[in-house]
């Protein structure tokens, strides 16, 4: 089994005036690692990281890893030129880190066979760990369940961030005994923890942290209608972090919370008034709801 498991959160970017907001960035962190998450993702699709330049994708790992552990912080991988990908990745790898996390290379579309020959590539040349992420929405294509079993054979790639939208495949994977799966849909972690999944990768868990953990805690525990309790308590504020595309509710929510602004970097937008108006009536309720039972 990998080291990925529990509630790992894919960290927002703050910005300030279109910059890097580092001070708020050190506060979110801290602020996530004192309510219990297993550890900190950076620079994956909820952190901005397609907007954000190489040179600041290194400064925000570089300031993650000067507050958390090394073995709990997981940096995002992703391009479609091949050869400036494994550049970069031999730059991160400078640093020391529990994995990466690799998507397919998007709008390429590659082949199956070009997909394997993708993940193999980037995880021979890794010294870390490898995170799949199947996400067919946002890289336009899809893996057969062929395909990702024979990817996962790989020794290096050992979990997957599970947001492919198919059944079948989940369970394959979990069946395997090759991968570790990570849910990656927050409004299915109750589904996937139960089914055997190890954690998730959860951006809403940027809210009320402790809350996930302890669902996490629960299901790993057996004790299944608190957990169908805590979740049922948390998919109000799942399903509102979702209306609009993703990190601009979360970015709205932490604001509201007062960790950082909400300001997002172009072409993305700051979610809605009328978004903002239910995160204020689902943070309300959240809080005067009771507190999860820790296992």
């Amino acid at each position: 089994m990998s080291s990925f498991q529990g509630i790992w959160i894919p960290v927002v970017t703050p910005f300030h005036h279109g910059a890097i907001d580092f001070v708020g960035l050190r506060r979110l962190v801290s602020h996530l690692l004192e309510h219990g998450v297993a550890g900190i993702m950076v620079c994956t699709t909820t952190g901005e990281g397609a907007s954000l330049g190489k040179h600041e994708q290194l400064a925000v790992l570089d300031a993650v890893l000067k507050l958390v552990p090394a073995h709990r912080v997981v940096m995002g991988l992703s391009g479609n030129n091949l050869t400036e990908l494994m550049q970069f990745q031999s730059e991160i790898l400078k640093r020391p880190l529990a994995g990466l996390l690799v998507p397919p290379p998007s709008y390429i579309r590659p082949s199956q066979a070009g997909l394997e020959a993708f993940f193999k590539t980037v995880a021979d040349a890794s010294s870390v760990p490898i995170i799949l992420y199947d996400i067919p929405y946002r890289t336009g294509i899809a893996f057969e369940q062929t395909t990702l079993l024979n990817i996962v054979t790989h020794e290096r790639i050992v979990a997957i961030k599970d947001c492919g939208g198919n059944p079948a495949n989940t369970l394959a994977l979990l069946t395997s005994g090759h991968v570790d799966v990570l849910c990656g849909e927050d409004h299915q972690i109750f589904n996937a923890l139960c089914l055997g999944a190890t954690g998730a990768i959860a951006a809403s868990a940027h809210i009320h942290p402790e809350r996930f953990v302890a669902l996490y805690q629960q299901i790993r525990d057996n004790q299944l209608a608190a957990g169908r309790a805590t979740f049922f308590q948390l998919l109000p504020l799942i399903q509102s972090l979702f209306i609009e595309p993703n990190p601009a509710p979360v970015k709205t929510a932490l604001a509201l919370e007062g960790l950082i602004a909400s300001e997002l970097r172009a072409p993305m937008q700051r979610a809605s008034e009328a978004v903002e108006q239910r995160l204020r009536s689902v943070l309300s309720e959240l809080v005067h709801s009771k507190e999860p039972a820790h296992a």
